[in-house]
């Protein structure tokens, strides 16, 4: 009688074993799912945040440096060409570091470091 009711209960565990794998196998990738859905959510803070604020700093430069060169310009007209000049060198300098930030955040974003 023991060793029949020792061979039902390894029966029933033998059996019962795989359905608990899988609650296992589930609540772990839900559980991955939730740390990738988190790690989305902040690069998109962030990169929405960084990418701004290099906005912010670019148009600001961008500002001073055509007021500088409008300045030149008024002050000696004849050097308006080699000014002009500069001065899109220049943009294209502090333009460049804004779209460096978008370059990055897009990185930060498509790269999965949890391989998931």
């Amino acid at each position: 009688m023991r060793g029949k009711v020792i061979l039902l209960a390894l029966l029933a565990l033998a059996v019962g074993l795989p359905a608990l794998a899988a609650g296992d196998a589930q609540s772990a990738e839900a559980a991955a799912n939730l740390v990738l859905k988190k790690y989305y959510m902040f690069v998109a803070m962030g990169g929405a945040i960084g990418l701004g604020l290099a906005a912010l700093g670019g148009g600001i430069g961008q500002g001073h440096a055509v007021n500088g060169t409008a300045l030149g310009t008024a002050r000696n007209p004849s050097m308006s060409g080699k000014l002009l000049t500069v001065m899109m060198i220049g943009l294209a300098m502090i333009e460049s570091l804004v779209i460096y930030m978008l370059v990055i955040v897009l990185i930060i974003l498509y790269t999965n470091p949890f391989h998931i």
